[in-house]
């Protein structure tokens, strides 16, 4: 058998055409606990207001919290706050969470008028508290319904849907209508950074009513053609969340993992809930997600549930697109417990 001696220059010829393949992209999620956080399934604000303070810092890097927003944001912002209302205060988004954000904001020097809670609908907001949150700071509440749609500004899918009372194309007629999602203005025209603020509860098709659900689908119309199909929605969401006036412009995501319901959706039913008492920090909506399913999943299986196989392929195809990361491998998570030590339970 003939035998091959590479020379040296050979060698340094090799090594100078050798393609460099750069590390796949990792995500770093700050999680806050505090045993205190909660009391009966009721938030204690003094606690979440420190959990704040303390993730802001921890995620950002800074001493304090001002030098955290100010990194995030400029002067002339418009920060929208992307909550999920339609559950409820007790298991959708909490009011606490975000008064404790928001007062962060106001003490940072961001002015009232450039601070939005939003969601589709405004009596979601409502009916689950955050008009306080309007009355005491003076912030605006706004509905992406009530926005209007943006005529210029629109996802197209080939599944169509038939358009609802309050869609930009309720009420016409032809061949075309019902293929397009209209975004609302006030995503297109008036915020320029958002927030996320996600409560941890199950979906029973997308796993989790999460970040890309809650963003996606709250920021557009004609988007039930997408909510019960989940091969709809794996390629819809993903694709709604990636245009310009939503990714580009997202700044931080926080998880509201003061009560995790893991059975149920929407319904306040607290027998299928978990205590967890965190809070958890990122800029990857995607790897918040990932985590938020797997957390799901240990807590119907300790609760004796069956636990059915979720795909992962919405957030998969979120990573295709570079949203953020679907591996948990790759997900780097910075645990902290700023809470007191609790007395062992008598045995």
């Amino acid at each position: 058998m003939a035998s091959f001696v590479v020379c040296p220059a050979q060698q340094e010829v090799a090594a100078d055409n050798a393609v460099s393949v750069p590390a796949p992209p990792k995500a770093r999620v700050v999680a806050i606990e505090h045993s205190l956080a909660s009391e009966t399934f009721v938030p204690q604000s003094r606690f979440v207001r420190e959990m704040v303070s303390e993730g802001l810092k921890s995620f950002g890097k800074k001493e304090r919290e001002t030098a955290v927003w100010n990194s995030l944001f400029r002067p002339a912002d418009i920060v929208g706050i992307k909550v999920f209302s339609a559950p409820g205060e007790i298991i959708g988004t909490r009011p606490v969470v975000v008064e404790a954000i928001v007062e962060s904001m106001l003490q940072a020097g961001i002015a009232k008028e450039r601070i939005i809670v939003w969601d589709k609908y405004l009596h979601d907001l409502r009916r689950a508290g955050f008009q306080r949150l309007e009355q005491r700071f003076g912030i605006r509440l706004r509905s992406s319904v009530l926005a209007k749609w943006d005529a210029n500004a629109s996802y197209e899918n080939s599944v169509i849907g038939k358009p609802i009372w309050g869609d930009h194309e309720f009420g016409l007629k032809g061949d075309d209508v019902g293929r397009k999602s209209y975004f609302s203005r006030l995503v297109t025209k008036e915020i320029t950074k958002h927030v996320i603020v996600s409560p941890l509860l199950n979906h029973n098709i997308a796993g989790v009513s999460g970040n890309l659900l809650s963003l996606g689908i709250g920021s557009v119309d004609n988007s039930i053609r997408f909510e019960n199909r989940y091969g709809v929605m794996a390629e819809a969401v993903p694709e709604i969340v990636a245009q310009e006036y939503l990714i580009d412009r997202l700044a931080l995501v926080v998880v509201d993992a003061l009560i995790s319901q893991y059975q149920g959706e929407e319904g306040n039913l607290l027998h299928y809930a978990k205590v967890m008492n965190q809070l958890r920090f990122s800029t990857d909506p995607v790897a918040l997600d990932v985590m938020s399913l797997a957390d799901l999943e240990r807590q119907r299986k300790a609760a004796g549930l069956p636990v059915r196989a979720v795909s992962r392929t919405l957030y998969e195809n979120a990573e295709l697109l570079q949203l953020g990361v679907s591996n948990p491998k790759r997900i780097v998570i910075e645990h902290r417990d700023i809470g007191p030590e609790l007395p062992e339970p008598p045995r």
